[in-house]
């Protein structure tokens, strides 16, 4: 006999432009795979073995929650086939698959087909999207590509695989926030539905967060659109618990069902549909925290002393509805969509001078589009400042805006001290910040302090697993350590990932460090297609230069020349360009116009090896103690 508690392995059964697959556990519309808890499948299989019949509750009941591992039965069926609804665009009010049969049960109305295994059927997977997270200072930005970079879910595994987190019985429980599914069948809604997954992530993760960390949202993001199971998902992400929901918008009113997973066993703790007006939104948001932060206090025992924690929640719609479009805009880490960003986050701050996280995301933005090189340091830097000021001072328990000081304060006051203390300020606030254990390890790096940094790296890697950017930046400090086969192995690592992952072609200088110029040159190979910037060609001199081939350097060179004479270009490629051809007086020109425009590329000067053939030199020693930075070799 089967086991009931497994949908019954079927032949495949087409309804509509959908496809589902019992044994294989996938439901595809129009060849596309679509996400579906393993519930709501069950669901929709038992209804496809009896088309145009009635299904009774008890008889889901048996299918679905056979040994009675329900809280709330009626709750949790209403649940389940609101879900499926939701993933089928259908309605209770017009159904066109699912009709409801007063109190008795459920009945599949549409017409549907069995499909052999002969027969042909589209086979187009669906490719998640996601952006790096907030990344570090770049020092060599290799120009970022001009579109979003796209990055396969499967390959994360590798990195999940390579640094599973390691727990214990001690160790506090970790709850992933999934990307909340957007049902309004509107792409451009997306920001909307990001956004209140963001929202329940930092507020979750600010409930008790001595006790239960929380994944971070760049890490959940990889796993938007994904198909597959709850328990597969949680044991990438190191996750015991998973909250996951969806969101719909209609009419002036907004629907959110959010639903506490176990992952262990896939038990469903607790589920809850809310309905507000779109203008009772904040309201909303403060509902479902609230009663999922009661539900985890007791499911997990956890502290119900309030944190020191920001309590500042959005109080303008408005001014939120705009704070969520600079957020996913700035999330696309590419020059465009900061800009775009920044322009959000300034109309945000028009509708609502009193949101600190407004200031503190406007800050970042600035921030990262002088990390990009995107404008002169000495007028964005200055405006990133005055914003994460304002931040601070309207909200001194905000995490993000202490962060954005800390970032400030590193890359352009270079201000060491302040750096280090808002740091651990904004960790002590929210120890599940990743960005500020990320940036804090990239700090202590500059500071040649590498027995604190990889530990802290460590940290933000366990609170956000399959980021790229912690991955590629763990790659950097260890070749800033002169540990450059663990670079290169881990460099490859993330290449496997991406292959045009920007910050990890940093794998080049690695591979010069090792006098491996074939491996070198064969990436910068790569490369060629995706980038034109000033970067590349001095990388280009750099790299043949030191493998001897001069000719092909000097065109190289030529062409950067070339470049410079049409716009002044930053200190950073023209040094690299000058040590690799060996003219050292013309690169420490470079060094100190860097440190007149306050260029981004100062601060790692102290840790990196392309500057070692200076730090014998007087006038590089001399700047090393004006910006008290180490000077390693």
């Amino acid at each position: 006999m089967a086991d009931p508690a497994r949908p019954t392995p079927a032949s495949k059964i087409q309804f509509g432009p959908f496809l589902v697959d019992a044994e294989t556990g996938e439901l595809r519309k129009h060849g596309v795979r679509m996400k579906i808890q393993e519930r709501p499948l069950r669901l929709l299989v038992a209804l496809l073995e009896k088309p145009g019949e009635l299904v009774t509750r008890e008889e889901l009941r048996q299918r679905i929650w056979p040994d009675g591992t329900f809280v709330d039965f009626d709750h949790n069926i209403s649940s389940c086939v609101n879900k499926l609804r939701g993933t089928l665009n259908d309605t209770a009010r017009n159904p066109r698959y699912i009709e409801t049969v007063g109190r008795r049960g459920y009945r599949f109305v549409a017409d549907c087909k069995p499909i052999n295994e002969q027969e042909d059927e589209p086979r187009l997977e669906s490719v998640p999207a996601g952006p790096p997270s907030k990344n570090s200072s770049r020092y060599r930005p290799w120009l970022l590509p001009a579109g979003i970079v796209l990055v396969a879910l499967s390959a994360f595994l590798l990195w999940t695989r390579l640094h599973r987190r390691t727990s214990s019985p001690a160790a506090r429980p970790i709850l992933a926030v999934l990307p909340f599914a957007n049902l309004t069948g509107d792409p451009s809604q997306e920001y909307f539905s990001d956004g209140l997954t963001e929202e329940m992530i930092t507020r979750i993760g600010q409930l008790d967060p001595q006790r239960l960390g929380v994944i971070a949202r760049t890490s959940v993001m990889h796993y938007k659109n994904s198909t597959d199971r709850v328990d597969k998902i949680a044991s990438e992400l190191g996750a015991d618990y998973v909250l996951e929901g969806s969101v719909r918008r209609g009419s002036g009113r907004v629907r959110v069902t959010a639903e506490l997973i176990r992952a262990s066993n896939q038990e469903h703790l607790w589920a809850r549909d809310f309905t507000h007006q779109e203008s009772d939104i904040l309201l909303l948001q403060d509902e479902i925290t609230r009663d999922i932060a009661d539900e985890i206090h007791q499911i997990l025992g956890l502290s119900s002393t309030p944190s020191k924690h920001s309590a500042q929640h959005a109080q303008n719609y408005d001014a939120y509805e705009l704070y969520l479009k600079g957020r996913y805009s700035a999330e696309k880490r590419t020059p465009q969509g900061l800009r775009q960003a920044a322009q959000y986050f300034e109309q945000a701050i028009a509708k609502d001078p009193t949101d600190a996280r407004s200031f503190a995301a406007l800050a970042d933005s600035y921030s990262l589009l002088s990390s990009y090189y995107q404008g002169p340091p000495n007028e964005l830097m200055p405006k990133a400042k005055v914003a994460a000021l304002k931040a601070v001072q309207l909200d001194d328990n905000l995490a993000e805006a202490h962060t954005s000081l800390a970032l400030i304060a590193q890359n352009y006051d270079w201000d060491w001290k302040t750096s280090e203390e808002q740091y651990l300020r904004a960790i002590e606030l929210d120890p599940n910040y990743a960005t500020a254990h990320h940036w804090y390890a990239e700090l202590l790096v500059m500071l040649g302090r590498f027995d604190e940094a990889f530990p802290e790296i460590e940290r933000a890697r366990r609170l956000d697993p399959v980021s790229l950017i912690v991955a590629a930046d763990y790659a950097v400090f260890l070749h800033y350590a002169r540990q450059d086969d663990r670079a290169i192995q881990q460099f490859r690592a993330v290449l496997e990932m991406e292959p045009f992952f920007p910050r990890a072609q940093i794998v080049v200088y690695a591979y010069c460090q090792k006098s491996m110029y074939k491996e070198a040159i064969a990436q910068l190979e790569l490369w060629r297609d995706l980038d034109n910037s000033a970067w590349r060609w001095a990388t280009l001199v750099y790299v043949y230069s030191r493998s001897g081939q001069t000719s092909v350097a000097q065109n190289a060179f030529s062409r950067l020349q070339r470049m410079n004479s049409k716009k002044r270009l930053d200190p950073g490629p023209l040094i690299l360009a000058y040590v690799g051809t060996g003219q050292r007086d013309k690169a420490l020109d470079e060094v100190e116009r860097a440190y007149t425009e306050h260029s981004p590329i100062i601060a790692s000067i102290g840790v990196d090896p392309t500057y070692d053939p200076l730090r014998d030199q007087p006038r590089f020693q001399e700047l090393l103690k004006k910006v008290d930075l180490p000077n390693r070799k």
